[in-house]
């Protein structure tokens, strides 16, 4: 295995098949069965690959046809991904949070010929939509489906998709992937949509090939190239799971794990020991609220032991991971007494845990660095397949920017601060939108014959190691009766630190100052119950002026930090957590601002009266 691998490939069937040959028997995909955890090899994978691929051809599926993937992560996603593409089709993943509406708006507009599904629990906001769009000839479950009829499409299962002559289906796939490009579309993957329709973004193989040399190239110039292992957690629908998850660890030849999900990712991590952890902001934010909430617990020793890791890793963090001489003996006392409990928690072998799909607080970073484990954050959206940039220890860790450029992508900064990029990873458009392709892939304003660029929406600037500082969202941001500009998520970011706060909005566009909508922590709500000798009921508790009083702190320690156009003034409380399954949270875990304001828009108005 090289380095020069991912550009050398051709497409990621290739690369794929290629490494599968490199590492034969060797364990390749992990999940939990009955207890205990269960490999795939390498080799039984691409076997499966290529049985599957044939199978599908043999449904009539033709080069170009989409397929639709419905399935939580599992090793199954993996194979069924790289058959379809084997195949000489197009992959089009579905969250498995999608209802009815949603599944039926991928199939539409996709055109989705093949649906491939994991068992009746995600079939049955599915299969409503696949008979209204008409379109799926075939409905293919990965677990044995309760399908009596099926009326406009064959029900096919796994399983005899897996039969036949392995070596014969290897040998027509290889002739079909040595005639597959680098720019032929590989995925069509639907924007979690925190505004409108989701759009289908076309991502070709070259895209995210150069995504994975990138970050490779980070990983083994920073920290270097071993056997790495992988947990996978998020959705690998999103294109951050789906690069960083999946593609990325098989690029580089390692080992994947599949978490149980949320619950059981805290002892999944210390059963796996993974080596390199990809996961979005909020988790981490979550992680770190229970570290501190452990550590309070321990007495006086543990607190100042922990206050003094902070203190030092915040210096660190102001000097780029330069620490002071006068720190050393407590640095050196650290790392013998706190960090090694800590990383323990995270299997005590983590090389790097990269954040991304949303903006993470600096005080986030900073915390697991003091706690001695090397946090990256990510920059990117889908539309760059989907990493732009990273941090990396080479160029200097600094938590307040996203890191430089990654390899093979050109940044420029517009006229009016907004961040473009260029290069392989940029797709090639929407799928069947003409209009929104053209508004986000075009020449800078002001600036005629410098080309097409990718116009992200986001607002930044470079500094003086070429790191990419972004200090705006173009579309999310407010805009005061005063013409002030004010970033929501960075209110937001800071609100929900505090350990009374879970989650936040903030409004306040063309108003005189900004309001909140305030989930308060569960967990926190139970104890200030207990010591107040009151019933615990969240709603109830909403009632009472203490109850309020001690959110009211909360927010008043944030206004502290934060200037005049930005403090809280007023908040309400929200009914109930914001979640994907309410439609208030995207998949990747960011908040659908369009959705709250829709549902408390008049709660939130009602604050700006008396």
């Amino acid at each position: 295995m090289d380095i020069g691998d991912f550009r050398a490939a051709r497409n990621l069937v290739e690369l794929f098949l290629n490494r599968a040959d490199e590492k034969g028997e060797a364990p390749f995909l992990s999940a939990k069965r009955n207890g205990s955890w269960q490999a795939i090899s390498w080799a039984e994978a691409a076997r499966q690959v290529c049985l599957m691929a044939e199978g599908l051809r043999a449904m009539g599926l033709k080069d170009g046809d989409r397929v639709m993937l419905v399935s939580e992560n599992r090793p199954e996603w993996c194979i069924a991904d790289f058959a379809i593409m084997a195949a000489g089709c197009v992959t089009v993943p579905a969250y498995i949070t999608n209802t009815e509406r949603d599944h039926l708006h991928v199939l539409e507009n996709s055109g989705a010929r093949a649906v491939i599904v994991s068992d009746d629990k995600l079939a049955k906001p599915l299969l409503p939509g696949v008979l209204a769009a008409g379109q799926a000839g075939f409905v293919i479950g990965i677990e044995p489906l309760r399908i009596a009829q099926t009326g406009q499409f064959e029900y096919r299962d796994w399983a005899s998709l897996l039969t036949g002559d392995a070596a014969k289906a290897r040998t027509a796939v290889d002739k079909r992937v040595a005639k597959i490009k680098r720019e032929d579309t590989a995925c069509i993957i639907y924007t979690s949509g925190t505004g409108g329709s989701p759009r289908g973004v076309m991502q070709h193989h070259g895209a995210i090939l150069c995504n994975v040399d990138g970050a490779a190239r980070i990983l083994a110039e920073d920290f270097g190239w071993d056997d790495e292992v992988f947990l996978s957690f998020l959705p690998l629908s999103h294109a951050y799971e789906h690069t960083g998850g999946q593609m990325l660890p098989i690029g580089m030849g390692g080992q994947i794990f599949y978490s149980e999900g949320l619950e059981k990712l805290a002892s999944n991590i210390e059963e796996v020991r993974p080596t390199i952890m990809v996961v979005v902001p909020r988790l981490f934010e979550v992680l770190r609220t229970r570290i501190m909430k452990q550590i309070e617990k321990q007495g006086r020793l543990a607190n100042f032991l922990m206050g003094r890791a902070l203190a030092i890793g915040s210096i660190k963090g102001q000097n780029e991971g330069k620490g002071r001489l006068r720190d050393k003996p407590m640095d050196l006392l650290l790392e013998k007494a706190l960090r090694p409990k800590i990383r323990a928690k995270f299997g005590g072998r983590i090389k790097a845990m990269v954040s991304g799909g949303a903006p993470l607080n600096p005080e986030v970073g900073t915390f697991f660095e003091a706690m001695g484990l090397n946090m990256l954050q990510g920059y990117g959206q889908t539309e760059a397949a989907p990493v732009i940039s990273c941090n990396r220890p080479k160029v200097g860790l600094k938590m307040d920017t996203v890191g430089p450029a990654m390899e093979g992508v050109e940044i420029k900064i517009a006229q009016d601060g907004e961040i473009l990029v260029r290069g392989e990873l940029v797709m090639h458009g929407y799928w069947r939108n003409e209009a929104e392709t053209a508004r986000v892939l075009k020449e800078p304003e002001g600036e005629p014959g410098t080309g097409i660029w990718l116009h992200t929406g986001d607002i930044g600037h470079i500094d003086d190691k070429g790191r990419i500082v972004i200090t705006d969202r173009k579309k999310d941001m407010i805009v005061n009766d005063k013409g002030d500009n004010i970033s929501p998520q960075k209110v937001e970011g800071m609100l929900t630190l505090q350990p009374e706060i879970a989650q936040a909005m903030v409004v306040g566009d063309k108003r005189p100052y900004v309001v909140g909508l305030i989930v308060p922590d569960a967990e926190w709500a139970l104890e200030w119950a207990r010591a107040q000798d009151e019933k615990f009921d969240i709603k109830a508790l909403q009632d009472l002026p203490a109850f309020r009083s001690a959110i009211r702190t909360a927010i008043d320690r944030v206004n502290q930090d934060l200037s005049v156009i930005e403090k809280v003034r007023q908040f309400a409380f929200a009914d109930e957590a914001f979640a994907i399954e309410n439609e208030e949270m995207t998949p990747s875990l960011k908040i659908r601002r369009h959705k709250l304001k829709e549902r408390y828009g008049e709660r939130l108005d009602a604050l700006y009266k008396g």
